[in-house]
């Protein structure tokens, strides 16, 4: 489908199934660091204005004002901006969105740069939960991932968001060149100590594009192995769990009551708003992804112009498919009956081959009327669900 054959801002027909969730990207960062994929300007702080006034241009694209109940501002580094920006984006959004009482409003940060005023901005527009890119509490790892902090600044930056924000997820990474066993091991008992209810662990990957893809196709760094790789993450489902915080996604855990509810819209899928560079969107069954490019978008909507990158059209058949691959991600799996009565479909019949497959040689299990992966399918999850696309 073409970006001009479909209007992926036209509001859904029925207000009541409208989505309930919105994302805004914010693209620019200090600095990038040679893993990072995403779509960010380091540098270019002279951009913001024209970013701000492009991203008000894109939300008015919607008509009339829409409830949610979450907002996620996710980047980039969102606190980059200024407390000045940082406001103006908040009336931007506010101006179309109204978040519903009691719901979740996070902002991705980075220790590096995150000051007391921008947390009391932050508070002060209805943030109540940030999310920590600190990585790492090991000061070499640090340094291999090109972070702008160190464990000590980190360690300062958690301890007074706590007394800010109502709730504060940590990310970490593992499986960083040269990084050991007890080095991931030292992390986490370090992100143990903080009174957070969130951490997020992530296996680092090497993305086509980004500077450490082209080191390791020229051999200046190395892979972690796959077993240890796979020791790391089960240090991290094991020393987490018996922390309180079990895990409850792949790549997530929190106690009880503080699992993200905004990602959560995603493994369910369910549709969401989407706005700025490279940001991608689920409104009326029709998936839609923002150019990349920074300085293209800002371009294109300053002067009254969307820019789509991709428009894709979900049949039924792929919105079934879809809706097990991302729910499979969640640890409690997918609710059987649920799942039949949204699509009027078997949830093992998707794909019923590789199904029984998996299910005999113990990857899947059925449990509690849920479909999901076992202890040694998680391991293996991107295997598993890619054979229900």
């Amino acid at each position: 489908m073409k970006p001009s054959d479909v209007d992926v801002y036209a509001p859904p027909e029925n207000s009541h199934v409208s989505p309930r969730a919105l994302y805004v990207h914010v693209p620019f960062c200090r600095h990038r660091c040679g893993y990072c994929d995403f779509t960010l300007v380091a540098d270019k702080d002279d951009l913001v204005p024209a970013y701000l006034k492009a991203l008000e241009n894109e939300v008015n694209r919607l008509d009339g004002e829409y409830e949610v109940d979450t907002i996620f501002i996710g980047g980039g580094t969102p606190t980059h901006l200024s407390t000045k920006q940082m406001e103006r984006l908040a009336e931007i959004l506010l101006s179309r969105f109204q978040l519903t009482a009691g719901g979740e409003f996070s902002v991705e940060a980075n220790p590096d740069g995150l000051s007391d005023d921008i947390m009391k901005t932050l508070s002060g527009i209805g943030v109540n939960r940030i999310s920590l890119g600190v990585q790492s509490f090991d000061p070499e790892v640090l340094k291999t991932l090109e972070r702008q902090h160190t464990p000590v600044e980190a360690q300062a930056v958690i301890e007074r968001s706590v007394d800010i924000f109502a709730q504060v997820s940590l990310d970490l990474i593992f499986g960083v060149p040269g990084q050991t066993f007890d080095s991931w091991i030292a992390t986490l008992e370090a992100a143990r100590q903080f009174p957070v209810r969130h951490i997020s662990t992530y296996g680092l990957t090497f993305e086509k594009g980004t500077d450490f893809y082209r080191r390791l196709q020229q051999g200046r760094i190395q892979v972690a192995p796959d077993d240890l790789e796979r020791d790391m993450y089960a240090a991290a489902m094991s020393q987490l769990a018996r922390a309180g915080v079990p895990q409850y996604e792949i790549s997530n855990f929190a106690a009880v009551g503080a699992e993200c509810r905004h990602n959560t819209v995603y493994w369910q899928a369910n549709e969401y708003f989407a706005f700025g560079p490279g940001a991608a969107r689920y409104v009326n069954g029709v998936r839609s992804t923002n150019a990349r490019n920074v300085s293209r978008w800002i371009h294109c909507w300053l002067n009254g112009k969307s820019a789509l990158q991709e428009v894709e059209q979900l049949s039924d058949e792929e919105k079934r498919r879809e809706a097990v691959f991302l729910g499979l991600r969640l640890v409690e799996g997918i609710d059987v009956s649920v799942f039949r009565d949204r699509f009027s479909s078997d949830v093992v019949e998707i794909a019923n081959a590789s199904a029984q497959q998996h299910l005999q040689t113990g990857l899947l299990e059925i449990a509690d009327n849920h479909l999901r992966l076992t202890l040694d399918g998680r391991f293996l999850a991107d295997t598993v669900m890619a054979d229900f696309l």
